[in-house]
């Protein structure tokens, strides 16, 4: 039976297999893109001081629905700038998760702080069109691509000057994204098999991770109390999504996971 990530990456990689564009024109515009905000950068300054928080830009979910489905991404954005947050998150799949190109450009146009382009990789066009489209940083999902793909890609993303977090579930994908070089390494506690959330799994998986690497928790931080603990199991960064998005004040909800993680 199909899982939830094989139905996603089945449309994804379909409509990868029907673009014609080339790639080499697709590269030449991402290189000549303007400067890039820095995405490592921000995390590795913003952690020294604490736990940096990346806030996702996320209208719904195949899990849950709909979460904040006529949300204004640049008020969104600007609202998580002003508690503090170090990056955003946003998702540009439309199909699965009700985002777009437009909502990355709008949030990023908003704030000064570098984007992470939230969606599933599977081609070199990918890449280039995160960067074209203003992202500061792309996301590899290790589950997601085979070895080559994941090379290929990372080494693409370098080359047209966007940062890139590689995510893993596993000690074995841990594995996969340290041999490729990976800058920075998000362990997703939800499981996109199922989509379920094992809090345990970033702590698990985190203290195998080597020295040098930006460690980011993604998925299921809840609150300042999940924060806390992460910063102390030496995590450098948390991505949340659904608790920010949905809060009734989501400046105020990332000050709060910001304070916890000092």
């Amino acid at each position: 039976m199909p899982t939830y990530l094989d139905r996603i990456l089945e449309a994804h990689r379909a409509r990868a297999a029907a673009d014609g564009r080339s790639l080499a024109d697709l590269r030449a515009a991402a290189q000549d893109a303007a400067p890039a905000r820095g995405f490592t950068a921000a995390l590795r300054s913003a952690s020294a001081d604490g736990l940096a928080v990346i806030a996702e830009v996320k209208r719904r979910s195949p899990s849950r629905g709909d979460l904040a489905a006529d949300l204004d991404p640049a008020v969104t954005a600007a609202a998580y700038a002003r508690g503090g947050a170090t990056c955003l998150s946003v998702l540009t799949d439309e199909p699965h998760f009700g985002g777009s190109a437009a909502d990355l450009q709008a949030a990023r146009a908003a704030v000064d702080r570098p984007v992470l382009r939230k969606d599933f990789t599977v081609d070199l066009r990918d890449v280039c069109d995160a960067r074209i489209m203003g992202a500061d940083a792309v996301l590899l999902i290790v589950a997601a691509l085979d070895d080559r793909e994941l090379h290929e890609m990372h080494e693409l993303a370098g080359a047209v000057g966007l940062d890139v977090l590689v995510e893993v579930h596993d000690e074995a994908e841990l594995e996969r994204a340290v041999a490729v070089g990976a800058a920075v390494v998000g362990v997703n506690q939800r499981d996109l098999m199922t989509f379920e959330v094992d809090h345990d799994r970033a702590v698990r998986v985190g203290a195998a991770m080597p020295a040098g690497v930006v460690r980011v928790a993604e998925s299921g931080i809840r609150g300042p109390a999940d924060a806390a603990a992460l910063a102390q199991a030496g995590f450098h960064a948390v991505l949340v999504g659904e608790s920010v998005v949905t809060a009734g004040d989501p400046a105020a909800s990332v000050a709060a996971l910001r304070a916890a993680g000092r």
